[in-house]
């Protein structure tokens, strides 16, 4: 780590502790970016490098050959599009940070240490960091949520029963697949992960107010969902400059806090799974106006190729993309409000400095991509809510299908913003919670069409509704929690199913196994094994009623529960019963092999090296039984569980913030806060983690001088 002849103009003392947590101290804002930068590259320089290229669409140029169809797929997606008009347009404040914190990873880069071994794997060395990179990579990390939507859905719209199947997502709230599900295998599944580890899909934010806490002051806890990878994709950092004293979780490569504190409030967030990207039908759009672009792909060990991009006023023709399916013959361009102007470093800053609610929305309007939901709690004991959205101003229907008419276009002519969407201070309830969940309070747009199911956001209301005063306590075994409300109406239904066929007891086995499901309350602890019968009767049921072809249509769902409710409505007994007296049966042998849902729900912990031939096996780290479930608050997503599978994406970060001690802030990483491999902090947080430990983070300097025992001076 370089520590002379910095770009500085005064000395910047970095305290670290145990874990490898930074606590930044500079006498100058200016000093503190680059300090920030220092402190990144050193912790993650291989990450960000490699989200830098995947933000230009340049992998091949590392991977070789296998990364060519991926890096036209991005570079047909566009992502940097905005960058020079944000960059051209930003606040002279905020391009002065961005410059300090480049120059900081430049010095990284510049410096004497060895490459990371993924690099060195590589054989490639960074070049210098732009401002121009850091708002790119922050475009990465705004990846629309509906993409993920989208890629599984262009597939089943091929389907003769597709008109059906979209009306009941419509009607049902039936989010389809994210990104921990199978796209069709290879290069999609590639993009799709991809997509899943940086962009925002999920979490848990939640605050309850003074009169509701046992501590007397405000509290706030958040715990992030996205793809289970290492290095981890937040890393968690404290700063002490003259204008900015924070602490909390950063996405590595961008320099503001997108979830912590500061010293008079606090702030977590979760994906609003806001439509913020349309798709368009240009197949009639005249030739003229398609504009084509040819780019070089330089591949490594191979030829550069090249490909043309097409554009149009509506947006990137995304069906140009190899790595999508097809659209039935259909031309369709993507309309994204990330492919417009938006500053949201400068939004994030602003909330990182905010000293209430008025300052904290005002700071938000001017936050576009990606669309979130924020919760808030202050020093003064409130709590509240609000959307951080660019959002076009479309009619409240949902639309007719997959991709709307040209004249949808008049819709993107205005935007709501966090100024116009609904908020919500001081509730009488005396807390808020989010969980990606359909907002409460009807806006003047949609704010979107697919949302996740009610299962964390009741069990979280009725956590936090509880009679008796909510503390750190409470707020820690609600981020653990893994009961599921509905799971237990489900089981019944299925049971009743049984029972009125007279299935239950057509063999000593059905007899044992519904028996032994019965007294289930809904929790996915990893030693039950009642939520393991109750997922292996969920899914040779859909498989028995409708076909390995049908299960297509289940597999559509973000949890296949509300198409399955469905079926148990509309389908004649007896066909229920045909299928569910076999399901039984093979449940039951299922459930005797494997004995508990940890034996099958596996929390593997493994490098993006790690699914390379030969070499992988030396990027693995952990494979253990994990609770939890698609919608336990403590999420460990799945998909249908018919038999051993890999959590690909859950809560990955936890936060927990008490207001009326400014050194109250406790956060644990699922893994580690060094990128390094074979560093000793690469994954030492992750027995803490299971314990439900948490590392605390303090907010005063003086604080950290003492608790912080590790210390680096960057000079001049």
């Amino acid at each position: 780590m370089p520590t002379r002849n910095l770009p500085l103009r005064a000395p910047v003392t970095i305290h670290w502790n145990e874990h490898h947590v930074p606590f930044i101290e500079a006498e100058h804002d200016a000093d503190l970016a680059v300090g920030l930068g220092v402190v990144h590259a050193h912790l993650r320089l291989a990450q960000i490098e490699l989200m830098r290229r995947a933000a230009y669409g340049r992998l091949a140029e590392l991977l070789g050959p296998v990364a060519v169809d991926l890096d036209r797929t991005l570079r047909t997606l566009d992502l940097t599009r905005a960058v020079r008009p944000i960059v051209a347009t930003m606040p002279e404040a905020t391009f002065d940070w961005l410059t300090g914190f480049a120059r900081g990873i430049n010095a990284v880069i510049a410096g004497p240490g060895e490459l990371p071994e993924e690099l060195a794997l590589l054989g490639h060395r960074p070049e210098p960091w732009t401002v121009e990179d850091l708002m790119a990579l922050g475009r990465l990390a705004a990846t629309d949520f509906t993409w993920r939507v989208w890629i599984p859905l262009l597939r089943l719209r091929a389907r003769t029963d597709w008109p059906d199947l979209w009306e009941r997502m419509m009607r049902d709230n039936a989010m389809p697949v994210p990104a921990f599900a199978g796209g069709g295998g290879g290069g999609v599944d590639a993009l799709l992960s991809l997509l899943g580890a940086f962009g925002r899909q999920g979490s848990n934010a939640f605050a309850v107010a003074a009169e509701r806490s046992a501590t007397g002051s405000a509290l706030i806890a958040s715990d992030p969902h996205l793809g289970i990878m290492l290095p981890n994709t937040w890393l968690m950092a404290g700063l002490s400059g003259p204008g900015l004293n924070a602490v909390g979780l950063m996405i590595p490569g961008v320099p503001a806090v997108a979830l912590g504190r500061n010293r008079r409030i606090a702030w977590g967030g979760t994906s609003l799974h806001a439509q913020s990207s349309e798709l368009f039908d240009v197949t009639d759009l005249p030739e003229g106006e398609i504009v084509e672009r040819r780019e070089t792909i330089r591949v490594r060990w191979g030829k550069p190729v090249t490909v043309t991009v097409r554009d149009t006023p509506y947006g990137p023709i995304l069906t140009d993309a190899p790595l999508l399916p097809d659209a039935g013959g259909r031309r369709l361009a993507l309309h994204w409000v990330g492919h417009l102007p938006s500053d949201e470093v400068t939004a994030l800053l602003g909330v990182n400095r905010a000293a209430g609610w008025a300052e904290f929305r005002d700071a938000l309007d001017g936050f576009a991509v990606p669309a979130q939901n924020m919760v808030y709690a202050d020093a003064d004991g409130r709590v509240g809510q609000c959307m951080a959205a660019r959002l076009p101003w479309r009619p409240p229907h949902p639309p007719d299908d997959l991709f709307v008419p040209r004249d949808a276009r008049r819709h993107w002519e205005r935007f709501a913003t966090a100024a116009t969407l609904p908020a919500v201070l001081s509730p009488p309830r005396g807390f808020v919670a989010s969980a990606n969940n359909r907002p409460e309070a009807a806006g003047t747009v949609p704010v979107g069409f697919f949302f996740s199911p009610d299962d964390r956001v009741r069990r979280l209301r009725a956590l936090l509704g509880r009679p008796d005063p909510v503390g750190i306590a409470e707020l820690q075994a609600a981020q653990r929690d893994v009961l599921v409300p509905s799971a237990p109406e489900l089981r019944d239904r299925l049971l009743a199913l049984a029972r009125d066929a007279g299935l239950d007891a057509a063999s000593p086995e059905r007899r044992r196994f519904c028996d032994g499901l019965r007294p289930w309350d809904g929790r996915y602890d990893a030693e039950s094994a009642g939520a393991l019968g109750f997922e292996l009767l969920l899914y040779h049921f859909a498989l028995g009623l409708r076909g390995r072809a049908g299960l297509e249509v289940y597999t559509a769902g973000w949890e296949p529960w509300a198409f399955l409710r469905d079926d148990l409505d509309r389908t004649p007994p007896d066909r229920l019963a045909a299928a569910l007296g076999p399901a039984l049966d093979r449940a039951a042998a299922e459930a005797g092999r494997h004995g508990t849902w940890g034996a099958v729900h596996r929390l593997r912990l493994a490098h993006v090296l790690g699914s390379v031939p030969v070499i992988g096996r030396r990027y693995r780290f952990a494979d253990v039984p994990s609770s939890g479930g698609n919608e336990t608050v403590m999420k460990t997503a799945h998909g249908f569980a018919g038999g051993v599978h890999r959590v690909r994406m859950g809560a990955n970060a936890r936060h927990i913030s008490d207001l009326g001690d400014p050194d109250a802030n406790r956060f644990v990483l699922l893994g580690g806060q060094d990128g390094w491999l074979g560093s000793t902090t690469f994954l030492d947080q992750f027995d803490l983690w299971r314990r439900g430990e948490y590392v605390q983070i303090p907010l005063r300097a003086e604080t950290a001088r003492t608790l912080f025992r590790y210390k680096t001076v960057l000079t001049p």
